[in-house]
């Protein structure tokens, strides 16, 4: 947990530096917008000093939770595909293939800004185009959301969380992810069963959901105390609302209070369902295509061949769907939640006038 914490602080700073680096360059449309949403100097380090401090409040857990994780896998057979990441080689019980896949796509998606921002021009075409056509419509999206005064602090993380996952997402429907690794042999490169994956879809690991979206909590945190100010939250969170005034106010006081305790519940549940959601959604879609893909196992070896092809293909297009939705559904439940935080004045400001 604590090392998909690390990647991901890590991905998103080293991403959107090599897009902020453009902001200095005048010769594309792309430098300006860049200009007005991307500080990268201080955002990737505050954005990495963020993710130290994730690791630290994650490594206790995830210490305890990787030492049960060996332990299940050694005791129980499991059919399908395992709920818990397993090693990416036989002897390194810490290096597991969601995080070799993480890797990885951190490693693409940073090649890949390199390339659009490495030589900008004033009419994009290529990558850089494709990169501008991204880049702008996820800050239209996001600015309609969180509003004009949070787009520039937020838009780095927001858009970094989409790209990932979706890349995440679709980096484990390519083939050979879950079924090329280490297992018990049946002839010089055949297996009978693949036990140690070599790769496995980093979004099917709840090591890496549970890393962003305690990532995100933590920032969250911090944008809303620096925006409205913790007096302020609570002010909002347990205080009357509706500009009510006299004993109507005095009544429904501990009325509001309650609802308060309920809204810090739900906050605090938050963190679960931001990463139980894209996890179950994910893992759920490879044991599917895991099942139809062995549904045929028992019939003759023609057929049985066929039907490991052609059975999975319709629910491969469904998982290329699921993957985009989910990736941006995370996004913007994340941009809503800050958006729900960082109001407060305007809507006062409203009441008042």
């Amino acid at each position: 947990m604590a090392k998909h914490a690390l990647v991901c602080a890590t991905q998103a700073a080293l991403v959107f530096s090599r897009l902020g680096r453009c902001c200095g360059r005048t010769g594309s449309s792309f430098g300006p917008l860049l200009c007005h949403t991307v500080n990268p100097i201080r955002f990737y380090s505050r954005l990495l000093l963020t993710g130290i401090i994730a690791c630290s409040m994650f490594a206790a857990g995830s210490l305890a939770f990787a030492a049960t994780e060996t332990e299940g896998a050694a005791e129980e057979h499991q059919q399908g595909v395992s709920i818990m990441a397993e090693p990416a080689i036989p002897t390194g019980h810490y290096l597991t293939s969601s995080i070799v896949v993480a890797m990885l796509c951190t490693v693409i998606l940073l090649v890949l800004a390199r390339g659009a921002t490495k030589r900008m021009e004033l009419i994009p075409k290529g990558t850089q185009n494709w990169f501008e056509a991204l880049i702008e419509g996820l800050y239209d999206i996001i600015e309609g959301i969180v509003g004009k005064h949070m787009v520039a602090r937020v838009f780095p993380l927001l858009a970094t969380i989409f790209i990932y996952i979706l890349t995440a997402n679709y980096f484990g429907l390519l083939p050979g992810v879950g079924t090329v690794g280490f297992g018990v042999k049946s002839g010089p490169l055949a297996l009978t069963e693949v036990t140690n994956p070599l790769l496995r879809a980093a979004s099917a690991d709840l090591n890496m959901t549970l890393a962003i979206a305690g990532l995100f909590m933590v920032l969250w945190l911090y944008w809303t105390f620096t925006v409205t100010g913790p007096i302020q939250f609570i002010k909002h969170t347990f205080g009357p609302k509706g500009g009510l005034t006299g004993v109507l106010k005095a009544v429904l006081i501990p009325i509001f209070f309650f609802v308060g305790i309920i809204e810090v519940i739900s906050i605090a549940f938050r963190l679960v369902s931001l990463s139980m959601r894209l996890y179950g959604n994910i893992f759920a879609g490879e044991n599917l295509l895991h099942a139809m893909s062995t549904l045929g196992d028992k019939l003759p070896l023609p057929i049985a061949y066929l039907s490991s092809i052609l059975l999975p293909l319709p629910f491969y297009f469904l998982e290329l769907l699921v993957g985009l939705i989910q990736a941006f559904v995370f996004m913007l439940l994340c941009a809503v939640y800050i958006q729900l935080s960082t109001t407060h004045d305007e809507e006062e400001g409203g009441h008042a006038h």
